[in-house]
């Protein structure tokens, strides 16, 4: 398919750029644990309050990390006009908003990842046989948080003001996500396995497709704004 192409294509070009640069991975792997290490610290030595907080704290670091990823992506394609000269290819709109979408979501997924086990080191929580479905539940939540941010972002890219505007825009609509995806989260560690928390991952997956569809169909509209 050639929409799948060209977005395979932008997404390895944002992916391959990031690794030249490091620009985004150095400023949000150093303040996502910064954020895990200063929350751990205000609940203090208290171990059920820890575990308690420990979905919380991981979501709270991927949003705020999230947040600078996808405004970074766009802010990189303003330079020298790079964005204008991408518009001028004759390829479909949706093509460019799913290549931004995969990059930042496979870096957001990947620090998720990452993020867990740190998480787990911090909090004192037990990860135990819960590994493969607390990844399972990242890479649905930060899929559903890149969707959201990555349009946004695209959405406020001209702005004077869009360091400030993207996360008061998103974040309104992202709350169902995070929410989602820290309920799922915590019924995990606290379980050990899905039980309960399958009802919450059905739910995490039903945000993700209508925001799929809904960012995708209106994407171009926000290009030619």
């Amino acid at each position: 398919m050639p929409e799948l192409f060209y977005a395979l294509t932008l997404a390895r070009k944002d992916l391959l750029q990031e690794r030249r640069s490091r620009a985004v991975t150095v400023a949000t792997v150093f303040f996502a644990a910064l954020v895990l290490f200063v929350l751990a610290v205000a609940l203090g030595p208290d171990r059920s309050a820890l575990q308690e907080a420990a979905p919380g704290a991981l979501w709270v670091a991927l949003a705020f990390v999230g947040v600078i990823a996808a405004a970074q992506s766009f802010q990189n394609e303003l330079e020298e006009d790079a964005l204008e000269q991408l518009l001028i290819y004759p390829v479909p709109r949706s093509s460019i908003f799913l290549g931004k979408l995969l990059a930042n979501w496979l870096y957001l997924a990947l620090l998720g990842a990452a993020l867990l086990p740190t998480t787990a080191l911090l909090f004192d929580l037990p990860l135990g046989g819960a590994t493969l479905p607390l990844f399972a539940t990242v890479a649905l939540g930060t899929f559903g948080f890149s969707l959201v941010a990555t349009f946004y972002a695209a959405l406020t890219a001209n702005l004077r003001a869009r360091e400030s505007l993207l996360p008061v825009l998103m974040f309104p609509v992202v709350v169902p996500i995070l929410l989602a995806a820290v309920r799922a989260t915590a019924e995990i560690a606290r379980q050990g396995e899905l039980g309960f928390s399958a009802s919450w991952l059905q739910l995490l997956l039903g945000f993700d497709l209508v925001y799929l569809v809904t960012c995708t169909a209106l994407f171009h509209v926000v290009l030619e704004g």
